[in-house]
């Protein structure tokens, strides 16, 4: 498949190596050229503002904006513009963030080269694809519910290793509050126990270990 012109590219993410890396592999197919790079999510942003490359690549993890909310503020600069969120991670909470924040793909920092450049070529002609593996986990997770803020607060307490007590102290809360929160997220998960809740929370992306 070929373009009329090379796809302008902005590379935005809080590891060097991994920017560098990528970039390398995009000039060296005729199809891309990068035009610039950022190493936070603001700066992502005023790249973006600068440069209006035809594809955004975002990391998902950075500091001050994070991929998400970089994604948002972009989209309202240019409604229509393509970023593809650029991740280790392939839990169906985070790709579903990603996606209501208007993200037009989600793709997965190991993937091969070829696939890579292939992919953004796809995005670029209008197509939406997630990999297989993170279609799998969007999938096996359809029909679960999701947690609330405050479950989600309430789990990663429980998960630095606090008693219901502590979290309680923490969240300004009673100690039968917890245990109500933590009764529903076991519900919710289908989860045996505190520490099966906190593995499948990690595994669906509530947030990254």
């Amino acid at each position: 498949m070929k373009t009329s012109k090379p796809i302008r590219v902005l590379i935005a993410d809080d590891h060097p190596l991994l920017r560098s890396g990528i970039a390398a592999v995009l000039t060296s197919d005729p199809h891309f050229t990068v035009v610039a790079e950022a190493e936070d999510g603001h700066s992502a942003v005023e790249q973006f503002e600068q440069h209006r490359p035809d594809i955004t690549l975002m990391d998902l993890q950075m500091p001050g904006l994070n991929g998400v909310e970089a994604t948002q503020a972009i989209r309202q600069i240019n409604p229509r513009a393509l970023i593809i969120i650029l991740t280790t991670f392939n839990g169906d909470v985070q790709v579903t963030r990603s996606l209501r924040a208007g993200a037009s793909g989600y793709i997965l920092k190991n993937l091969a080269r070829t696939d890579l450049c292939d992919y953004l070529i796809s995005i670029h002609a209008g197509q939406r694809l997630l990999p297989p593996q993170v279609a799998r986990s969007l999938a096996s997770s359809f029909h679960a519910e999701s947690l609330s803020k405050r479950e989600v607060e309430v789990l990663r307490l429980v998960a630095a290793g606090n008693s219901n007590q502590k979290v309680g102290v923490e969240l300004g809360l009673r100690e039968d509050t917890i245990k109500a929160h933590m009764k529903a997220i076991l519900l919710k998960l289908d989860a045996r126990d505190r520490t099966h809740a906190v593995t499948i929370a990690l595994r669906r992306g509530y947030w990254e270990s």
